[in-house]
């Protein structure tokens, strides 16, 4: 029998820590597959999933930067995910051999600070891509108060709000942040090979939670600000690895080790 595999798909794709997770968890299930990164330009997207359809080998893909809201137009949206979160970052292929598009990043982006009481909460949110998407369909899920969208675009940032039904502003990248009980970097600033996130994090209360998606480095400048602040922080990887184990589920019909020891050694392994 073939062996199985998935992938995660991107442009660029040479950071990803994604094989490492999907890799040590199909290891530690003694798991017949293989997961691997794919450097995919967004002008390769249709033959990509043409030719991934004829080989049912492929259980699925993982989708990165800059691809989750473009993938939506080579994969079946059996769950509308296109009119509710509008990007996808995981193609899996359903028994039926059709191509189906999901989001596990709301659940993963949500895990970590579940938590916390944002019912009513003033947030802070940077960026409008994919992330930001997923992020705002969390956030509007939990019935958070005001938004401030901080985004280069202000249309498309007053778009993204009322799309999910939320209250708050568009401010510009150099306006001052308001006041906020959570902060969340949804934007690739700040990653390695993109322009820095360049904030002042002086009119967050001393309670607030910055909570910074990027990972790749996983000690950015923003966490770094923070927890010189004294502020609790949530790093990238709590996301990736959530949103990571939601996908496994699907892509292998498994459920990943998520135990403390388990998780530990996982940590250790994308930190080393």
């Amino acid at each position: 029998m073939t062996q199985s595999y998935a992938e995660v798909i991107g442009d660029p794709i040479a950071h990803s820590k994604s094989p490492m997770i999907h890799g040590h968890w199909i290891e530690a299930l003694g798991l017949d597959a293989s997961y691997r990164a794919v450097h995919v330009l967004p002008g390769q997207l249709a033959d990509y999933f043409a030719a991934r359809a004829a080989d049912p080998a492929w259980r699925g893909c993982n989708i990165t930067l800059p691809h989750k809201l473009a993938a939506l137009d080579h994969v079946e949206d059996r769950g509308n995910v296109r009119s509710t979160i509008g990007a996808i970052n995981l193609a899996a292929r359903a028994d039926d051999g059709t191509i189906i598009g999901t989001n596990t990043d709301a659940g993963g982006f949500y895990d970590p600070i579940s938590a916390l009481d944002l019912a009513g909460a003033s947030v802070t949110v940077i960026g409008s891509g994919g992330a930001a998407r997923a992020v705002l369909f969390a956030l509007a899920q939990v019935g958070v108060g005001r938004v401030n969208l901080v985004a280069r675009n202000p249309l498309k940032g007053a778009g993204l709000l009322a799309a999910f039904g939320l209250k708050g502003n568009v401010i510009a990248m150099s306006a001052p942040l308001p006041p906020a009980a959570l902060l969340v970097n949804a934007s690739p600033l700040g990653m390695t090979g993109q322009p820095p996130l360049a904030i002042d994090l002086a009119p967050l209360p001393d309670d607030a939670v910055v909570y910074d998606l990027v990972y790749a480095p996983l000690e950015t400048p923003l966490l770094a600000a923070a927890r010189a602040r004294g502020l609790a922080t949530v790093d990238g990887l709590e996301m990736l690895i959530g949103q990571a184990a939601l996908a496994f589920e699907i892509l292998f019909d498994a459920e990943p080790p998520r135990d403390d020891a388990s998780e530990a050694a996982l940590r250790a392994l994308l930190t080393a």
